[in-house]
């Protein structure tokens, strides 16, 4: 499932409402440093100089997706309406963009102009966190959505398998606390195999050494899903929502906000 517009939508997304989606990435193929085995666009290709949108074609997408917007709510009240969020996400991870301090600022602009009750949200990978230039473009935004889906170097290798093979948990930690609770830490809990090796984040072993990252890192939410799409190793279990609440509950009972997608 790959985006093919640089602008897209908006769509009911499960966890952040009505989303205008903005694509940085290739709009033929995934681009990622990441190549987790639920990944609803599929694995990496191979491609050796990857066509990225431009900073000011971005802006000039974004631009007429927002005056759109604006023109159907002063007039008739539809389902597109009612712009909750303008969120970078798509075919892989959209801080790998060279310009992507500057589209966050673009972005911001354009929706205090526009939407000015839309909130700007990055769903990252976080294997970005060493640039400050991401830093500081994540620092601008109104969510930053920062992905941690084991708390082990095994189990985080086997899920979201990153291109980086020497890249490990404490670094991504370390990466995730500049922000100082400031952001909203996402996993994906599913069970499965992959290339003969079993998967699973949800074992009493990798859930102690979530719970120990996330009192570490006491992020200001903490957002939880399942997997809701096809998936390109076919072989992973959606977990059920009694699940995912016995998960949630420790966090909940020690005052963490907790948000369940099952």
């Amino acid at each position: 499932m790959l985006f093919g517009e640089i602008a897209y939508g908006p769509i009911r997304s499960r966890r952040l409402g009505v989303s205008l989606g903005v694509e940085l990435m290739p709009l033929e193929h995934k681009l990622c440093t990441f190549n987790c085995v639920y990944c609803e666009c599929g694995w990496n290709e191979q491609v050796q100089k990857p066509k990225l949108p431009t900073r000011e074609e971005v802006r000039e997408a974004l631009e007429r997706k927002l005056k759109g917007i604006r023109s159907l709510e002063s007039g008739v009240r539809s389902q597109e309406s009612g712009l909750d969020v303008i969120t970078f996400s798509g075919n892989g991870e959209p801080t790998l963009h060279p310009d992507f301090k500057g589209i966050i600022e673009d972005t911001i602009g354009l929706r205090d102009k526009y939407c000015p009750k839309a909130k700007v949200s990055v769903l990252s990978n976080s294997t970005q966190l060493g640039r400050p230039d991401v830093v500081e473009a994540l620092r601008l935004c109104d969510n930053r959505i920062l992905k941690l889906d084991s708390a082990t170097d095994e189990m985080m290798r086997r899920i979201d398998m990153p291109v980086n093979g020497e890249l490990d948990v404490k670094t991504i930690i370390g990466w995730l606390k500049v922000f100082e609770g400031d952001f909203i830490l996402q996993t994906c809990f599913l069970r499965g195999e992959h290339d003969g090796k079993r998967i699973d984040n949800t074992s009493e072993e990798e859930l102690a050494a979530w719970y120990k990252a996330v009192e570490e890192l006491r992020p200001k939410q903490i957002m939880i899903y399942v997997i809701d799409r096809k998936t390109p190793e076919e072989r992973l279990e959606k977990l059920s929502r009694e699940e995912m609440e016995r998960i949630a509950k420790p966090l909940i009972d020690r005052g963490f906000d907790v948000s369940i997608s099952a």
